[in-house]
């Protein structure tokens, strides 16, 4: 069952209006309960995005990262890998009005679909942080208080 599978990951994925994202209330409740202060616009496209090749193969190696990732399609459609507990990969569609957290911590991956485009808000508590680290990471304390959360009651 991929939901439960899904569930497992602690992803917490969320359905909105990508049509009204900039006066989404929703939205907007979303942000101030989280604390996502920095939003900034990201579209993936080769016409769009400097070094697009060497981009998508980058977003595309399994790494993680210190803080959560937060992502909300606007347009076009994409997807993330993300594993779970067992190691096995979980496939996540993205389309238009899909937001995600990805916990820190988590390994994943993204990549576009054959269409080759996508438009996303990426979100961020405080001040965006774009480094990932690639696989392996699991020394990392994020990495290990992740692994840890999977294995309270109720993972």
């Amino acid at each position: 069952m991929v939901s439960y599978r899904l569930n497992s990951t602690k992803t917490i994925p969320f359905r909105l209006n990508a049509d009204n994202y900039e006066t989404d209330p929703e939205l907007e409740l979303i942000r101030k309960e989280q604390g996502y202060s920095y939003m900034d616009i990201i579209s993936i496209h080769r016409d769009t995005l400097a070094n697009y090749e060497e981009k998508l193969r980058m977003f595309f190696e399994e790494h993680l990262h210190m803080d959560d990732e937060i992502r909300y399609i606007l347009d076009g459609q994409a997807y993330f890998d993300v594993r779970d507990k067992d190691e096995r990969w979980i496939r996540i569609a993205m389309a238009k009005g899909d937001l995600i957290t990805l916990p820190a911590g988590i390994y994943h991956r993204f990549t576009l679909d054959r269409t080759n485009y996508t438009k996303a808000m990426r979100l961020f508590v405080g001040e965006p942080v774009w480094k990932a680290y690639n696989r392996p990471a699991d020394d990392f304390d994020i990495r290990q208080k992740y692994v840890a959360s999977l294995q309270e009651p109720g993972a």
